[in-house]
């Protein structure tokens, strides 16, 4: 078993963020310099476009460093790319996270599963089993209870 968690805690690709978040505020700091450099027969509405373009690849990026998943003791918070979860502890059967797998998956007790992409590989294979390891951990102790 391992070292028992406290409450609440955050699992999520911590170094991602650091990377996606000013990578964001650089794409639209930097189409809007390249909007404001366009040529003078460039109208308004390409101007205002290519900042828009900016913002919309900011968007994504934002988008790519929402993931994580967070326990308490009431249950945990999946958020991924778009959605986000909130689950009891009952409702979560078993946390999977087989070799090749890019996140960890989460079954669920009406049959369906979840992606936990939170908890994934790219950051370290080590530190994402780990951290599979301990959600695994807190749902099996919660499911005794």
């Amino acid at each position: 078993m391992s070292t028992p968690v406290e409450f609440p805690v955050t699992w999520a690709p911590r170094r991602t963020r650091a990377v996606l978040l000013p990578v964001c505020v650089l794409l639209v700091v930097l189409f809007a310099a390249m909007a404001l450099a366009l040529p003078a027969n460039w109208q308004l509405n390409d101007r205002i476009m290519m900042l828009l373009s900016g913002v919309l690849f900011a968007g994504v990026g934002l988008m790519l460093a929402r993931p994580r998943v967070s326990a308490d003791a009431e249950g945990v918070t999946v958020v991924n790319f778009v959605r986000s979860r909130r689950l009891a502890w009952a409702e979560i059967v078993r946390v999977n996270f087989r070799q090749g797998d890019p996140w960890a998956t989460l079954d669920l007790a009406d049959g369906t599963s979840l992606a936990a992409v939170g908890i994934q590989s790219g950051v370290g294979k080590d530190q994402a089993i780990a951290d599979a390891r301990a959600l695994r951990d807190l749902v099996e102790q919660h499911s005794r209870v």
